[in-house]
């Protein structure tokens, strides 16, 4: 009797110890922004952090907007890392979000799983543009590493949508802002053995057509993971699709540089070349606000 009552017991422990688990396996919600869950999957509610423009009028505004996808190695991030992005866009006239999406360390998922959620992010916002107040033709998608490559693939990769939800609203952003993205999965590229014979599913560079997005890219020539081959391959690739890619190469700048409070100031230098980059596509009006000390 009292060995049946401790397995009951057990087994409810267990039980809490799960859910409590699978309640706690999402990045952390940023503060200042307002949280939208825009997708249910493996145990997980996944956040938007929205940053809205300072006055914002959903009812009556219709702004460009951009979803940023963290770094990690598909693996961990924290949504955390593009909040000053999101600020920043926002105070020049953006709606801004930063997406939390599966990964391998808090639900098991493996890179597959992360464009889904990037192409569910990109679908749902599309579908609530006049709830949020942006313009659906004016929606990018940006990212570092492994987020650079959520970003990108979005963008690119036309399978990996999520089964159940409604295809004929497009999850291909409008434009894509990269830093030092994971956008070659092929044999000799980042990531290859984690997707294995899979990889032209999810390789940006292997799915580069006619109508991709124009993108910014950021990239340190020193960086360990990502050679500038890569991204000279790429540049030209979407050039020959009759598509934009601008590439800005900084010396001496290893993975990772661009985060805010790096050394060199790379943030700005990068946020800066972003912002008129969204000004040459005719998104955003007026001088930049950033400066670069």
């Amino acid at each position: 009797m009292k060995y049946s009552l401790f397995l009951t017991l057990l087994s409810c422990s267990l039980f809490l110890c799960s859910i409590s688990a699978k309640e706690g396996k999402v990045g952390p919600p940023i503060q200042g922004a307002e949280h939208l869950v825009y997708k249910e999957a493996s145990g997980s509610k996944l956040i938007l952090n929205v940053f809205y423009p300072e006055g914002h009028d959903a009812k009556k505004d219709k702004r460009p907007a951009i979803v940023f996808f963290f770094g990690g190695g598909w693996s961990g991030g924290t949504p955390a890392q593009f909040a000053p992005h999101c600020e920043y866009l926002a105070s020049r006239g953006m709606v801004a979000m930063s997406a939390d999406y599966r990964v391998k360390s808090r639900q098991g998922t493996p890179p597959f799983e992360c464009v889904k959620d990037g192409k569910s992010a990109v679908r749902w916002i599309r579908q609530n543009a006049k709830k949020l107040g942006i313009d659906p033709e004016r929606l990018a998608a940006g990212g570092g590493s492994a987020g650079g490559h959520v970003a990108a693939a979005t963008g690119t990769v036309s399978g990996l949508e999520e089964e159940g939800e409604d295809l004929s609203v497009s999850s291909k952003p409008d434009a894509l802002a990269l830093f030092n993205p994971v956008y070659d999965n092929g044999p000799k590229g980042y990531g290859h053995s984690r997707v294995a014979e899979r990889y032209k599913e999810i390789s940006p560079i292997h799915n580069i057509r006619k109508g991709t997005p124009p993108a910014i890219v950021f990239l340190g020539d020193r960086d360990s993971l990502i050679p500038v081959s890569t991204a000279e391959k790429y540049k030209a690739l979407m050039e020959k699709a009759g598509s934009r890619s601008d590439l800005h190469v900084y010396a001496g700048q290893p993975h990772g540089f661009f985060n805010k409070g790096k050394k060199g100031n790379y943030y700005e230098k990068t946020v800066l070349e972003m912002d008129k980059f969204f000004i040459s596509l005719g998104w955003l009006k007026g001088k930049p606000k950033i400066k670069v000390p």
